[in-house]
């Protein structure tokens, strides 16, 4: 049985819990089915972590209780349903409604809603594409392709793209490393701070210089 499996190579003996415990058991009673779930429940609530989900789910092929084709197929397809659903948030959500939100934020400006939107017209796809294999951009992305009304066969063609190498990529990590499949999070875990860093530095830039220009023109 998988649980046994995984129970046999956790670290001093101790049971999986948490996040792993669950995709365990989403797995044991789905098959590979429930590895698919995983990862579209992943796109819609990211702290669940896919770099926990997909390699446990390459370490169970590894062990012949799935197929490995199988898996990177059911994990992109979760991937790509899970995105589908956020594209339609951003659809039903609508950039009226968005613009009239931003112009009541105090150091936000229609401008910027603009910029974005000019922005995302010239780089969307790539925006798409590649921001599927970025941590916490992977899911926020669908959202602007539907507020812009991205034609849909291209973001699911692009979702699919991007998926498809983001999930092979840690499915076959967890496939190669067996029992070791968690050395996986600790890389992608250091690379997704450093993007949320980033995001920060950002955002506290952007909240600075507004402040500044404000108090400039008072």
């Amino acid at each position: 049985m998988l649980s046994h499996a995984l129970l046999a190579s956790s670290t001093a003996g101790e049971p999986t819990t948490g996040v792993a415990g669950w995709a365990v058991d989403m797995m044991e009673k789905l098959g590979v089915a429930g590895a698919g779930i995983a990862i579209a429940l992943e796109n819609l609530f990211p702290p669940l972590p896919s770099e926990i989900i997909l390699p446990l789910a390459g370490f169970t092929a590894s062990r012949g209780e799935f197929n490995l084709v199988a898996v990177i197929i059911a994990t992109t397809i979760g991937s790509v349903v899970g995105a589908a659903v956020l594209y339609y948030v951003g659809v039903l959500f609508g950039r009226d409604r968005l613009r009239a939100i931003v112009d009541k934020l105090p150091l936000v400006k229609l401008q910027d809603v603009d910029r974005a939107e000019a922005w995302f017209a010239r780089h969307g796809r790539k925006a798409v594409f590649f921001g599927r294999m970025i941590p916490i951009f992977r899911s926020l992305i669908s959202i602007p392709a539907g507020l812009e009304r991205m034609g849909l066969p291209t973001f699911l063609g692009l979702t699919t793209a991007g998926s498809l190498i983001w999930n092979s990529i840690f499915v076959i990590a967890g496939y190669r490393l067996g029992e070791r499949w968690d050395e996986v999070e600790k890389y992608v875990g250091a690379f997704q701070n450093v993007v949320i860093a980033v995001v920060v530095v950002a955002v506290v830039a952007f909240i600075a210089v507004r402040v500044l220009r404000r108090r400039r023109t008072v």
